[in-house]
């Protein structure tokens, strides 16, 4: 198996659409790929539109990680990334779901995308107090449903108001920055439940990247694991081997499932591409979450394209 379980299309923060993304996927021969744009389904609804569902039995359990055999087909899956506030600290769940137009789910991802409208219109706000106008006609011009801050650096580069995205985040939509607005975005508990409300698996993106301390992701853990969360990714892109083996080690002592994926936005970002990420050794294959009871029927709720 060669799954990837996290990437983002054009319709949040990547730079593809999500029919490119599938492209990629099958260069790569992977066997599954989870589309979890920030706070949206709009590029899963799209791909759903023009693919057939799957026919169940799906694909039997799968014991390994590695590129699909030649010809072999791809099982997309119906994913998300939502934005959650932990003690003041953006978090974000992935959730892997069975039913995305669930109700619960959607009504929690359009108060998340009000939330992000609201915020960038208080920033656009801010750049024209400071001389920098038309952000949010250009904003209008892209093809996103959850606007981010990646979205206004991109702009305030192009607007040469920086040199680089980097430089746009110190001097403007850093917590330091002249257009700094804070986020506002639902707690753990309510994200989780939304990915369970539509069949879902939740899963805690790259915890490795917070800025914790041990003591505090073990608390982070403990409050995802009692809200409900059920897997963590242990090996996502750009991580190193003695950080994912501490990682495999927190989620056994949380009894969470390990979940990998590549957090694709960008072919330029060569350290994300898609499917690259550190492999799950066989010892970790029996807690993969592949093995979890609900996997079988997220995967019979996706579609599949044959390469």
């Amino acid at each position: 198996m060669y799954a990837d379980l996290h990437c983002h299309s054009h319709f949040s923060d990547g730079t593809e659409a999500p029919e490119r993304l599938v492209a990629l996927a099958l260069e790569k021969q992977l066997s599954h790929l989870a589309l979890t744009d920030h706070d949206c389904t709009h590029g899963v609804e799209q791909l759903w539109r023009h693919l057939t569902p799957n026919q169940a039995p799906v694909e039997p359990a799968i014991s390994s990680i590695e590129p699909n055999a030649d010809h072999a087909p791809l099982y997309l899956l119906a994913g998300v990334e939502i934005s959650c506030d932990w003690n003041g600290l953006e978090i974000h769940v992935v959730g892997l779901l069975e039913d995305p137009a669930a109700a619960e789910l959607q009504t929690l991802l359009s108060a998340q995308q009000r939330r992000r409208r609201e915020r960038v219109a208080a920033i656009a706000s801010k750049l024209d107090s400071a001389g920098i106008a038309g952000l949010s006609e250009a904003l209008d011009t892209l093809p996103a449903a959850a606007l981010t801050r990646s979205h206004i650096a991109d702009f305030l580069v192009q607007r040469g108001a920086c040199k680089s995205r980097e430089k746009a985040f110190k001097h403007f939509l850093g917590r330091r920055g002249k257009a700094f607005v804070a986020a506002q975005w639902c707690d753990i508990p309510s994200g989780v439940a939304a990915i369970r409300a539509a069949g879902g698996i939740a899963v805690l993106a790259h915890p490795s990247r917070y800025p914790l301390t041990r003591s505090k992701l073990m608390r982070l853990l403990g409050d995802f694991r009692d809200a409900g969360g059920e897997a963590m990714e242990v090996s996502c892109g750009n991580l190193d081997p003695l950080a994912k083996k501490r990682l495999i080690d927190l989620a056994a002592m949380f009894e969470l499932y390990y979940s990998c994926g590549s957090d694709f936005h960008t072919p330029q970002a060569q350290w994300t591409a898609i499917g690259k990420f550190p492999k799950l050794e066989p010892s970790a294959i029996k807690n993969a979450i592949w093995e979890h009871p609900k996997w079988h029927s997220i995967v019979s709720a996706g579609r599949r394209v044959d390469a």
